[in-house]
C-alpha cells in the first residue's frame, strides 16, 4: 500500500494516546506487519531528516513527541500562551463552573450544549480550574474554581462573584411570540 506511511501519519497525528501496530493496522486497513515496518522506517526518517518531532515506541504504543532539543522552545511557546486571552468559549465554560461548582464536565456540557473537553483542559491547564472529586452517584469528576482563578479575578472568595440573576434575560424575552 503506497499510501500506509501517510495514512499511519494521518491517524497518529489525531491520538491522544499510544496506538500500538495492531491497532494502527486496522485504522488503515493494513496487515500488521506493514504496519510495524512502515512505523520502524517513519521513526528513523523523521531522526535522520532532524524533524523537531519523533516518533516513539513508548508504553506498548507509538506516539508523536517533541524532540527534546526542542523542548524548550515549545515550553516557551506554551506558557506564552498561557498569558493570552481566553477566548469567549472558555469565558463561557469558566462562567458555568464558577455559578455552579462543584460541577461535572457533562454537566457543563448539557448546560452549554456544546462539547467542552477540550475548552476545559484549557482551563485546567491555565489552572483556572481545578479537580473537585468525584460525584458518588455518576463517577464523573467534579471541577471547581481555583485560587489562581480568584487571584486573577481580584476575588477573596466566591461570595464576591456578582449576582446572575440580573444579567439573565427575562422569561418573556425568551418565549416566542405569538405573531410566530
Amino acid at each position: 500500500m503506497s499510501d500506509l506511511r501517510p495514512a499511519l501519519e494521518a491517524v497518529l497525528m489525531i491520538a491522544d494516546q499510544p496506538l500500538d501496530h495492531l491497532t494502527l493496522a486496522q485504522a488503515v486497513s493494513a496487515p500488521p506487519a506493514d504496519v510495524e515496518a512502515a512505523l520502524g522506517e517513519l521513526a528513523a526518517e523523521y531522526t535522520e531528516q532532524g524533524r523537531g518531532f519523533e516518533l516513539r515506541n513508548v508504553g506498548g504504543g507509538w506516539r508523536y513527541f517533541t524532540r527534546e532539543e526542542y523542548a524548550p522552545i515549545v515550553e516557551a511557546f506554551v506558557l506564552d500562551g498561557q498569558q493570552a486571552r481566553l477566548t469567549q468559549a472558555a469565558l463561557e465554560t469558566l462562567a458555568v463552573v464558577a455559578y455552579r461548582q462543584p460541577v461535572s464536565r457533562s454537566r457543563v456540557s448539557a448546560i452549554r450544549g456544546v462539547n467542552v473537553d477540550g475548552v476545559m483542559r484549557t482551563l485546567v491547564t491555565r489552572g483556572l480550574i481545578e479537580e473537585a472529586g468525584v460525584d458518588t452517584s455518576s463517577g464523573a469528576v467534579l471541577y471547581r474554581t481555583s485560587s489562581f482563578f480568584l487571584e486573577r479575578m481580584g476575588m477573596a472568595d466566591l461570595s464576591e462573584l456578582p449576582e446572575i440573576a440580573p444579567m439573565l434575560p427575562e422569561i418573556e424575552d425568551l418565549e416566542p411570540s405569538e405573531a410566530s
